[in-house]
């Protein structure tokens, strides 16, 4: 989780940088800064959690159930 949490700090403020560039608004830079990193974070935690089951039935044998 905190993997999550520090990906996440950092996905904001790189989105937050491009949009202020691109547009030149603080509010808009924001919006879209707190929007489409969250969104992508919830994404991120659960595309890491089909890929520990993927592991893990690797290394049981078992076929994952996704």
């Amino acid at each position: 989780m905190l993997k999550t949490v520090t990906f996440t700090t950092m996905h904001i403020s790189i989105a937050f940088t491009v949009v202020y560039l691109m547009t030149g608004s603080v509010m808009v830079g924001g919006a879209v800064a707190l929007i489409e990193p969250l969104c992508n974070s919830v994404g991120y935690f659960f595309h890491e959690r089909v890929w520990e089951r993927i592991r893990a039935s690797r290394a049981t044998g078992v076929p994952a159930s996704v």
